[in-house]
């Protein structure tokens, strides 16, 4: 497997103003072209700097990959550094400056001699073009550590420049380079991701030690999302129809050792799946919500198309809201508080009727800090409907006021998942 370091370019990175999802993007999709991400780095606006990154990752990788830094300003200045480390001169390309000056020209403002700047390349690069703005990138391509004008098929290795601005980067990543980086590797990589609830990671991770412990291929790793735990399978092979048939073996492997727990084979979030659910049933959805204040329905309007299963979502923080807005008696609250299973239960059920959905889920509970009607920080009260059947749960989470929210509000998704499978089991389970 080729080895890829990605290299970003930009001040602005190092000091946290700006999020690096460049580097993000790229090691999601180089796996698609059978090329393993094994180092990112972060370098600031310093053409020295730049150049000892350079020359630091040409030493032990394959696919080199800079984002940042060709502009027109003076701090864009990664093509002269990588143009410098090699020897190579840089060249105007006059066809790049037609395109720049087109491009101004298009959008009624003037272009100042700077812009020519994004039309210089180091000598023997392959141009990248920039369907999204002013500033193509380009492609090195090496043979025996010597950079040559040879197919991408024929290089050993690829030092590519790509710019700074997201929607830049990534088209000219999609549409550009990655062909030539396909071409490079006859490796296929594809992973699969399995999503589990209720299962804490430690003990995923238990369940999997002999495939994961010196397994090289397929490799399998767990990590902790948004209150579930992801697993991913990855395996390369030069057949694409042999990697997919030795991945979907790990589909009967996980169902078996996860059960329930486990509620996606597509790597799912939580409220993903859920919605998929509801859809595939033509399910109507509600929810009353108190500690999480919202966080639930904002979890489902966060997917697309939630629009034709979500109806309402209701925050009653207060014990008046809980009376006036779910029907909630006053005696309930009265007698059991309103961090209580029975409040719970009133709320959803309020939910439903108020909404008119065929789902519905309610949380009440004490996200801290402190104690709230006797109640320790962490308690919190589930509840879930679905068609007149009614669940309620107790759970107890930690971790701070923010992670008892998060972890309510997937919890409860969950419970709803799981009453409606109970009740309408799918003829051929999808997962």
């Amino acid at each position: 497997m080729k080895k890829a370091e990605i290299i970003s370019v930009g001040t602005e990175l190092l000091m946290g103003q700006v999020a690096n999802t460049d580097a993000q993007y790229i090691s999601a999709k180089l796996p698609e072209a059978g090329i393993g991400v094994f180092y990112h780095t972060v370098v600031g606006d310093n053409p020295g700097r730049v150049g000892e990154a350079v020359s630091r990752a040409f030493g032990r990788s394959d696919v080199i990959i800079l984002t940042g830094g060709l502009g027109p300003t003076q701090d864009d200045l990664t093509k002269k550094a990588v143009a410098d480390m090699f020897g190579l001169e840089l060249k105007r390309d006059e066809e790049t400056v037609r395109k720049i000056e087109e491009y101004f020209l298009k959008i009624g403002k003037k272009m100042v001699p700077a812009n020519l700047s994004q039309a210089d390349f180091p000598e023997r690069s392959v141009i990248l073009e920039n369907s999204c703005g002013t500033a193509p990138g380009c492609a090195i391509l090496f043979k025996n550590d010597v950079p040559k004008a040879v197919a991408p098929d024929k290089a050993d290795k690829i030092i590519a420049l790509l710019p700074g601005p997201p929607r830049e980067m990534q088209t000219m990543f999609d549409n550009e380079l990655m062909p030539m980086l396909k071409a490079m590797s006859k490796l296929v990589f594809k992973s699969r991701y399995y999503s589990i609830i209720g299962v804490p990671e430690s003990e995923v991770e238990k369940r999997l030690i002999d495939k994961i412990d010196g397994c090289v291929n397929p490799t399998v790793a767990t990590y902790v999302g948004k209150g579930y735990v992801s697993v991913r399978v990855s395996y390369s092979g030069e057949d694409a129809e042999e990697v997919k048939k030795t991945l979907r073996k790990y589909d009967t492997l996980m169902k078996k050792r996860f059960g329930d727990d486990l509620f996606s084979t597509r790597g799912e979030s939580v409220q993903e799946n859920f919605l998929r659910r509801m859809k595939e049933r033509g399910l109507s959805f509600s929810c009353a919500e108190s500690c999480t204040g919202g966080l639930v329905a904002e979890l489902v309007t966060s997917v697309p198309g939630a629009s034709s299963v979500i109806r309402a979502g209701i925050v009653t923080y207060s014990n008046l809201a809980k009376i006036e807005l779910l029907g909630v008696p006053s005696e309930t609250i009265g007698a059991f508080g309103a961090v209580s299973a029975e409040t719970a239960a009133e709320m959803a059920k309020g939910a439903a009727m108020k909404c008119c959905t065929d789902v519905a889920v309610s949380v009440t509970g004490n996200a801290g800090p402190g104690v709230m009607e006797g109640k320790e920080q962490g308690l919190v009260y589930i509840a879930a409907w679905y068609k007149g059947e009614l669940e309620v749960g107790e759970f107890r989470f930690g971790g701070g006021r923010e992670n008892v929210r998060t972890r309510a509000a997937v919890t409860a998704l969950d419970m709803a998942r799981r009453l409606v499978l109970r009740k309408t089991p799918e003829k051929k389970p999808s997962i």
